[in-house]
Formats: C-alpha cells, sequence, structure tokens
C-alpha cells in the first residue's frame, strides 16, 4: 500500500463516519500487512507496548475522580459557594459556570467530564434565570475547555508519555493561560451583560459565603493536593491521580455521605466506558506509528520544515493553524499521537521546548472540543439544552475568542507560561 493510498483510505474511512479509533487500527493493519518485511504481528504488539506505560495509569484515575464528584454531588457543592462569591455581578451565574469550571478543571483532568456535571445543573438554572440557550450553552461549552488546561490535564499526560516532557513543568505550564482564559470569558460575559441585561442574584452574606466555603473547602483542598503534590516531588501524575480518586471517593463517602457503595459499581463502568475510548485510540496509533516509520514520515516532513521555515514564530502559527483544523474532527489524544512524533523534532531544532509546544498544543486542541462536527463538549451542552449545534456554535463564538487571544500569547511570549515553573526550578 502507497503512501497515497494510506492517506486515501483514511480520508474515506473518517468520511464516512467511521470512529478515529477504527480507523488509525484499520489504516495501521492493512498498510503494515501490505508490507512484506513487517510481520502482521507487529501491530498487535506495538497496540499494547503502547499501553504499557505507568503514566497512562492516569487517564482512567483522573476520569474515575471526575465521576465520584460528579455522582457524589461535590460538583454540586462547588457550583452554590461559585454562586454566592460572583452571583451578585450582572451575569453572574455565567460567571459562577466559569469559576467553576476553574476548579473544576483542578481535579478532574477532563473537559467532557465538566461540561456534563456542571452542564445538568447549571444549564437549566441559567435558561429558567433568564438567559438565552444560545448564551448558556457557548459559556458552559468554552469554559469546560479549560478542564484540560488547568492541572491535572489529560492530554497532558498523553502528550508527556508521547515526547518525555516533564509533566510537572507542563501542569504548572498550564496554569497561567488556563486562569488567563477564564478571566478573558468572564470579562467577555461582563460585556455582553451589561448589554444584554443579563440577571443577577442578591449579595449572599459574609455568613453564608463562609458557611459555603467551610462545606466545600475538603472538595476545594484536592487540586491544591493534587497540583502541590506533583510539583514538591511526593508523587506522580499517575499516584496523584489515584490519590484524588480515593481522596474523593473517601470524603463523598463519610464526610459528605452523598455516595453509597451501590454507586460504586456505576461509577466504574462509566469510568472504563470513557477511558477506553482514549485508550484503544492510543494504541491503535501507536501501531500508526511503525507504519509511519517505515516510510519516514517524519524525516520528509522535517526537510520540509527546514526548507520553508526558519522562524520559531511562523512555525508556532502554522501549527496553531493545523491543530485549529485537526481539532474540528479529532479528539485531543489521537491528534497528538498521530502528528506530534512528525512535529517535534522540527520544533527542537527551531529552538522550541518541548513543554512549550505541548502547552500550545493542548489549548488548541482544548479549542477544538467547541467546534464542529467533532465539538464533544459543544455537543453536550447543545444536548442538555436542546438546542442545535448551529445555535450553539453561535453562542460560543466569542468565548473562543478569549482562548485564541492567550493561546497567540502563549506561542508568542513562552514567559508567560514558564513565569512559574522557572520560579519552583521545574524548567
Amino acid at each position: 500500500m502507497t503512501p497515497l493510498a494510506i492517506v486515501g483510505l483514511f480520508v474515506v474511512l473518517i468520511f464516512i463516519g467511521v470512529p478515529i479509533a477504527f480507523v488509525i487500527g484499520i489504516v495501521s493493519l492493512l498498510g503494515i500487512m501490505s508490507i512484506p518485511m513487517i510481520p502482521n504481528l507487529t501491530v498487535f504488539m506495538k497496540m499494547f507496548n503502547g499501553l504499557n506505560s505507568f503514566v497512562l495509569l492516569a487517564i482512567p484515575l483522573f476520569i474515575l475522580a471526575a465521576n465520584i464528584m460528579n455522582r457524589g454531588k461535590i460538583t454540586e457543592m462547588l457550583v452554590n459557594f461559585c454562586i454566592a462569591l460572583v452571583g451578585n455581578i450582572r451575569g453572574g451565574l455565567a460567571h459562577a459556570n466559569i469559576l467553576v469550571s476553574m476548579i473544576f478543571a483542578g481535579v478532574s483532568g477532563s473537559s467532557q467530564a465538566d461540561t456534563a456535571g456542571v452542564g445538568k445543573m447549571l444549564i437549566p438554572a441559567m435558561i429558567d434565570t433568564g438567559y438565552d440557550k444560545e448564551t448558556t450553552v457557548g459559556v458552559t461549552a468554552a469554559s469546560s475547555t479549560i478542564g484540560v488546561i488547568i492541572p491535572p490535564s489529560i492530554p497532558m499526560v498523553v502528550y508527556s508519555g508521547l515526547t518525555n516532557a516533564s509533566v510537572a513543568a507542563l501542569f504548572i505550564g498550564g496554569m497561567i493561560p488556563g486562569i488567563l482564559i477564564g478571566l478573558t470569558m468572564m470579562l467577555i460575559v461582563s460585556v455582553i451583560g451589561r448589554k444584554r441585561n443579563f440577571p443577577k442574584y442578591k449579595r449572599a452574606g459574609f455568613r453564608k459565603v463562609w458557611g459555603l466555603f467551610r462545606q466545600s473547602f475538603p472538595a476545594l483542598l484536592t487540586p491544591v493536593i493534587i497540583v502541590g503534590g506533583i510539583t514538591t516531588g511526593w508523587y506522580t501524575p499517575t499516584e496523584a491521580a489515584a490519590f484524588a480518586s480515593v481522596y474523593a471517593l473517601l470524603i463523598s463517602l463519610f464526610i459528605y455521605r452523598t455516595l453509597t457503595l451501590r454507586d460504586l459499581p456505576d461509577i466504574i463502568k462509566e469510568t472504563l466506558k470513557l477511558s477506553s475510548l482514549s485508550l484503544f485510540a492510543l494504541a491503535t496509533a501507536s501501531a500508526l506509528g511503525e507504519l509511519l516509520g517505515y516510510y519516514k514520515a517524519s524525516d520528509h516532513i522535517g526537510a520540509f520544515f527546514a526548507a520553508t521555515i526558519a522562524s520559531p514564530q511562523v512555525f508556532m502559527l502554522i501549527v496553531i493553524a493545523f491543530f485549529l483544523f485537526v481539532g474540528t474532527f479529532m479528539d485531543a489524544i489521537p491528534a497528538m499521537i498521530l502528528f506530534m512524533p512528525v512535529i517535534l523534532p522540527t520544533a527542537l531544532k527551531l529552538g522550541i521546548t518541548s513543554v512549550h509546544l505541548g502547552i500550545v498544543v493542548v489549548i488548541t486542541l482544548a479549542i477544538g472540543l467547541v467546534t464542529p462536527p467533532y465539538g464533544l463538549c459543544l455537543l453536550i451542552a447543545g444536548s442538555i439544552a436542546d438546542l442545535s449545534i448551529e445555535r450553539s456554535l453561535r453562542g460560543v463564538l466569542p468565548y473562543i475568542a478569549a482562548d485564541l487571544i492567550i493561546l497567540l500569547l502563549v506561542a508568542m511570549f513562552p514567559a508567560i507560561a514558564f513565569y512559574i515553573p522557572q520560579k519552583l526550578g521545574i524548567m
């Protein structure tokens, strides 16, 4: 099978709607079968070896922590606390939506879990309060993309496994960009809120805010423990994910008492379902890497970039444009698995560090979670609000602008992301 035939088969399978993980697997198997000197067993060996990584164990564990928090109504407590903090501002419920996504991001590492957990509570509440559906869906879907930028982040764990970049540096490097994106989205809500006269709540008294803070404190402590432990080297990201799962389970069972042991089978089943999608794509992409290696794809692409691009800034703009396109029809994890081994060597030759590239790619692919036709977070939020994809896209466009502004700043001025890691001596 020629390289052109491989690309053609890949495009056709995606066009007819075959799931991306199966597309990668089919192309890998048929491509390697057509090469006489490579045994067919290589496909399955590469799939197994692709998952044989301690770091990747963090993926199902972080998803488990998020599912426990959602089922244990911990997310609901965080929502109530955020409403008490910012509900009195014009568009207060939208501000609370963004703020709780920033907090939830520090626990789950999954934007989809954020959209589903927070959206089921806040989308009906915002609509009942008087927000239009477009704004409701736009704010919920867009703010949930922060879930993979503020640490912990499942895509950053995968990126680290692919490139050997420091997970701690990636995690800490995502903090400032994630917070800036959230604050920029809140600024956009303020501007739109004044024009459209968004509703607001009465100011909560100090006693109520303090009571909700005390109630939410065990949950608010989770991201501090996770990020702090990874930064100080007390434990690895995988151990942090395991700790987050156990901690969320303990506070749900014994402190909040919102969860029972009977809930665990459903939580585990949902965790296996969600994590298997990412991990199977990871396994099949490892086999595709063998095929691309045979055809020396990275050498050809590297030679193209070397001959046409000499500026790191221009290279970054091309990478952003490329992954914005890829993100419209592919999830972040398979996209990184497919293309990072090809792009990274050229980035390193241009003086771009693997951590800087990783942060830019993760933010770019986070935007893909709210851009059709893939746009998984947009689809989830739209389905909760019973809103068409066209109207959902109109609602999310202003907040995509916030992502793009911060993305370009981080790409052109990496010191924005690296300030904290450098102060902590991680980089």
